[in-house]
C-alpha cells in the first residue's frame, strides 16, 4: 500500500508537470529546450548540510525545472553523496562508527533536506553504490589500456581536507612553519607515495580550446579568467589517482590492483555519467549544466573535462561556479558557531520564502550575507505585497459580480487597449518570457527575477489606474471591468509561470487559482503569511 501511494504521488506530480509545460509553452511561446542534465556537486558526508549546500541544489533546481517547463525530453536531474576518502574514514573512526554507517546516516540528512526545500532530483546518486562502483572500474580500466593511468612515484603537500595534492602555486607558508592551501585555507602535510598517475600534462591545449569556445563552457568570466590563468601560467603536472591501500581502505579498489584505491576525485566525478547510463552511449550527453561551488572549480574546469577526453567522451557544455555564503561578512564555521542549519530557516519562513530569497541575493561572483532579517523583508515587499496581494485583487469575489464576465476574463487571450496603461503593460508582459529566458539560461536567476517582480509592480500600479473596485460596482461598466481583469489575470498567469522554477509550490498554487488545470478559485486566503514583529 505505501508503495501504491508513492507511485499515485509520482503519477499526480507528473500529471501536473504535464499540465504546467503545456500551459507555459501555450501562453509564452518559447523555443522548445532539446534535453537536459543538471547537476549539483555530490556532498561530502562528512559533516551535516549547511546552507551553501541547499544553495547549490536550489541553483540547480531552477535550472532543471526552467528546462522541464520548455520541454525537455529527456531531462535529467542529478545530486547526491560522495562517500569514499580518508576524511570518512578518520571521521568514522572519531564517531566509533563504521564508514558506511557514517555514509548512511549523513546521506539520509541531505536527502531529507533537499526533500523538505523541493528539490525535483531525477536520480539521488551515492558513491557507495554498486551501478556507480562497476562504472568507475570500468573507466578506470579503459583510462589504463589507453596509457592515460601509468604506476609511477608522487611526492608533494597533500591536503587531507580536500583530499588533494597541491601545485607550488596553490601553497602559502604560515606564520606557525607549516603549509596552508591558498584556496581552502587547510594546512598541508608532505606526502611521498608510489601511486597511480593521470597523464593530466597530455591535455593542457585540448583543455585550453576547450575553455576558449564559444560559447564559454565556463561561467561567470571570473571563473573563466581563473581556468585560463590556471591551464596558461602553470605548469600542468600529471596528477595521483590513487593512494595506498595501506593508507586508506574506504575506496574503490583499483582493477587487478587490491594494494591501492582509486582517488576520491576521480571516483566522485564520474557520478554525473553514472547517472547517465552506459559509459559507451550515455545519454543525455553531454552535461549541460554542472553546478558547483567555486572552490571545487579547479576539479570540474580541469581535472574532470580531462578525464572526459581521454576517456573519448565530450566534457560538459557549461560549468557554474557560484560564490558562497557568509554570516555578518563572516565566512560560516563550526568552530565560530555560525552555521545556518537550512531546515530551521524552511520550519521559520517556509520553503519557497526561502528558495526565493536564496535566489534573488546569491550571486555566482560574489559572496551573498546570509540575513534573516532579509529573508523576511523579502517574504513581506516581493512575495507577500507585490505577488500575493496582486492575486488576492484579481481573485476577490468583488471584483467578480457576473459570472459571465469573470469566466471571459479568466480565459481570455484578446486584449481590448483602452489606454497607454494597458498597452504598456501588455508590451511588458509580452517581452517579459524572452527576458527572463535570457537571465535564467546564464543562471542570472535574481535577475529574472527583478524583471519578474517589476511587471507584478506596474501591473498593480495598473490596477490602481483603472480601479476596477469602482467599475464593479456599475453594471454598466461591467464589460470594462472584464477588459482589465483580462490583462491583469494573463499577465500574472505570465509571471508566475516564470516564478515556478524559484516558488514552486506558490506559483502552482497561484495558477490552480487563477484557473490553470482547474476552475478559477475566488475568495481564497492569502498566498503568503506575514512573519509577526519582524
Amino acid at each position: 500500500e505505501p508503495e501504491a501511494s508513492e507511485q499515485n504521488v509520482v503519477s499526480h506530480r507528473a500529471q501536473m508537470s504535464a499540465t504546467l509545460t503545456s500551459s507555459f509553452q501555450s501562453l509564452c511561446r518559447l523555443s522548445k529546450f532539446q534535453h537536459s542534465l543538471i547537476t549539483t556537486p555530490i556532498f561530502y558526508v562528512n559533516a551535516s548540510p549547511h546552507i551553501g549546500h541547499l544553495y547549490s541544489a536550489v541553483l540547480a533546481d531552477a535550472a532543471h525545472r526552467w528546462h522541464v517547463l520548455k520541454g525537455a525530453q529527456p531531462a535529467v536531474f542529478s545530486t547526491g553523496t560522495d562517500e569514499h576518502g580518508l576524511k570518512i574514514q578518520k571521521a568514522a573512526l572519531v564517531q566509533g562508527c563504521t564508514p558506511h554507517e557514517l555514509c548512511d546516516t549523513v546521506s539520509s540528512k541531505f536527502k531529507a533536506l533537499f526533500d523538505a526545500a523541493n528539490i525535483s532530483y531525477t536520480d539521488y546518486i551515492r558513491t557507495t553504490e554498486k551501478r556507480h562502483i562497476d562504472l568507475v572500474t570500468t573507466i578506470w580500466s579503459r583510462l589504463y589500456d589507453r596509457g592515460y593511468i601509468y604506476k609511477g612515484k608522487y611526492e608533494g603537500w597533500y591536503s587531507i581536507p580536500d583530499e588533494t595534492f597541491l601545485a607550488a602555486s596553490q601553497i602559502r607558508d604560515g606564520d606557525d612553519g607549516n603549509k596552508y592551501s591558498l584556496e581552502s585555507g587547510h594546512q598541508l602535510e608532505w606526502s611521498s607515495e608510489e601511486n597511480y598517475l593521470f597523464r593530466l600534462s597530455a591535455f593542457r591545449e585540448q583543455l585550453l580550446s576547450w575553455v576558449q569556445q564559444e560559447p564559454c563552457p565556463i561561467t561567470p568570466d571570473s571563473a573563466r579568467h581563473q581556468v585560463m590563468k590556471w591551464l596558461s601560467s602553470e605548469s600542468l603536472e600529471d596528477i595521483s589517482v590513487s593512494r595506498p591501500r595501506s593508507r586508506l581502505t574506504w575506496g574503490i579498489p583499483v582493477p587487478n590492483d587490491c594494494s591501492h584505491t582509486i582517488y576520491v576525485w576521480l571516483d566522485a566525478l564520474f557520478n554525473y555519467l553514472t547517472v547517465s547510463g552506459s559509459p559507451d552511449c550515455p545519454h543525455p550527453w553531454p552535461p549541460t549544466a554542472h553546478v558547483v561551488g567555486k572552490d571545487i572549480l579547479r576539479f570540474h574546469a580541469i581535472y574532470w573535462p580531462a578525464f572526459l577526453m581521454a576517456s573519448g567522451l565530450s566534457p560538459p557544455q557549461k560549468i557554474v561556479s557560484h560564490a558562497h555564503w557568509t554570516l555578518g561578512m563572516t565566512k560560516m564555521s563550526k568552530s565560530r558557531g555560525n552555521v545556518i542549519d537550512p531546515l530551521e530557516q524552511i520550519s521559520k519562513y517556509g520553503v519557497d520564502p526561502l528558495r526565493y530569497f536564496l535566489l534573488k541575493e546569491g550571486s555566482l561572483q560574489h559572496d551573498g550575507d546570509y540575513a534573516e532579517q532579509r529573508v523576511a523583508e523579502l517574504l513581506h515587499s516581493d512575495l507577500a505585497n507585490n505577488l500575493g496581494n496582486l492575486l488576492q485583487r484579481v481573485t476577490s469575489r468583488k471584483l467578480h459580480p457576473c459570472g459571465e464576465h469573470s469566466e471571459r476574463a479568466f480565459r481570455s487571450g484578446d486584449f481590448h487597449l483602452q489606454d497607454n496603461a494597458a498597452t504598456d503593460l501588455v508590451k511588458t508582459m509580452e517581452t517579459l518570457p524572452g527576458q527572463v529566458d535570457k537571465h535564467y539560461e546564464a543562471f542570472e536567476f535574481n535577475k529574472g527575477i527583478s524583471c519578474i517582480m517589476d511587471c507584478l509592480s506596474q501591473t498593480n500600479q495598473y490596477l490602481e489606474h483603472c480601479k476596477p473596485w469602482v467599475l464593479a460596482g456599475d453594471p454598466t461598466r461591467w464589460g470594462q471591468l472584464e477588459a482589465v481583469l483580462a490583462i491583469a489575470i494573463v499577465t500574472l498567469k505570465t509571471c508566475n509561470f516564470l516564478l515556478h522554477p524559484i516558488i514552486p509550490q506558490s506559483s502552482q498554487e497561484a495558477l490552480s487559482r487563477l484557473g490553470v488545470g482547474s476552475s478559477p478559485q475566488l475568495g481564497r486566503p492569502p498566498l503568503f503569511s506575514k512573519i509577526p514583529n519582524m
